[in-house]
């Protein structure tokens, strides 16, 4: 993808702020990718302008994208949302778009995979969510959706994990219903 939008293309300016932010995230959770080199990392950023948008909604939407990994087959760089809590700007989402069409009353503002589409990835995986949380303590005090199989999909449900008292579960709901303190987590790579 060499073309992009001028919606999906930051501002000079912008591009500078985030980069700085997310070296210093970088530099300050250096447990989350021992062996890794910022220098790199940015490298890889800056040759890839629409996957320095899709870092930029995740942070304006209160992700924190960080480096978690690094695939030594494609030499892709791979992020995930570390905030501590569900990010804040991707809350009261249902799963997907038919759990949204679904709803009569009081639907909510969007759903997470149209959300995660648009920002150019999509939810994390169970694994992917279980492996977010060997690197620290998240979704203490909220959830988040994860990418559910097509079968139980296909039954109404939806998937969400969380931690509490000091362990990781699954959950599951309706894909229609919705929470204040249930959003989504993202694992874009670059």
């Amino acid at each position: 993808m060499n073309k992009h939008s001028k919606s999906q293309r930051l501002s000079p300016k912008r591009r500078e702020e985030l980069l700085r932010v997310l070296e210093a995230r970088f530099k300050k959770n250096m447990n989350r990718h021992e062996g890794l080199e910022w220098a790199k990392v940015q490298t890889r950023l800056e040759a890839n302008a629409e996957k320095l948008w899709s870092l930029n909604e995740m942070e304006k939407t209160g992700g924190e994208p960080d480096v978690v990994g690094h695939d030594k087959t494609t030499g892709e760089y791979i992020f995930f949302d570390c905030s501590v809590q569900s990010p804040g700007g991707r809350t009261s989402l249902c799963y997907d778009r038919e759990a949204l069409d679904s709803r009569k009353e009081h639907k909510p503002k969007n759903s997470a995979t149209d959300m995660a589409a648009a920002m150019g990835v999509e939810l994390l995986t169970e694994e992917q969510y279980l492996e977010l949380q060997n690197l620290g303590e998240f979704d203490t005090k909220s959830s988040s959706w994860v990418k559910t199989p097509p079968n139980m999909r296909k039954l109404g449900g939806a998937l969400y994990y969380d931690r509490r008292y000091g362990r990781v579960f699954p959950g599951h709901n309706g894909a229609e219903s919705y929470y204040g303190g249930r959003g989504f987590r993202r694992s874009p790579r670059v």
